[in-house]
């Protein structure tokens, strides 16, 4: 459901790390959850953003969130596209609908972040669903108590 070669933070921003360059989004989950995106603000080339801090505001609908950088670094790209065009980010969140493109100044700060297995298990306990693999080792052990009666 969600890619494997980017990671993911637990406010939903995700970072795909190619060569020297991150490339930073909002997840398809965060996206359906604004439903309608309308606006977009998000930092200019050259800004120094540190991990944590606002790397852009997004406007729906429904609500207007922050979006926060996962990691240190330098801004090299701005998406103009999702600038013009906001819904790119609920239509192609992983490709198209990228946000900014940094430097890192540190990548070992994409081992705080999570898996896509990880994120998948995050957002299940957010929405209040069961991770399949509990469910699973939940089963097993019924069927083995029953064994054993």
């Amino acid at each position: 459901m969600f890619p494997k070669d980017v990671y993911y933070t637990i406010t939903h921003e995700w970072v795909r790390l190619e060569d020297d360059v991150a490339t930073i989004g909002m997840t398809q989950y965060a996206a359906d959850q604004l439903s309608d995106i309308s606006y977009i603000e998000l930092s200019s080339v050259g800004d120094e953003l540190s991990a944590e801090t606002v790397l852009g505001t997004i406007e729906s609908t429904t609500d207007t969130v922050d979006l926060l950088s996962p990691i240190d670094g330098e801004v090299l790209e701005v998406n103009n596209s999702v600038l013009e065009n906001p819904e790119l980010i609920g239509e192609d969140p992983y490709d198209d609908g990228w946000l900014i493109r940094l430097r890192p100044s540190d990548t070992s700060q994409l081992e705080d972040l999570m898996s896509a297995e990880e994120y998948q298990f995050f957002v299940q306990a957010e929405v209040g669903e069961e991770p399949e693999e509990e469910e699973k080792e939940e089963e097993e052990e019924e069927e083995e108590l029953e064994d054993v009666e």
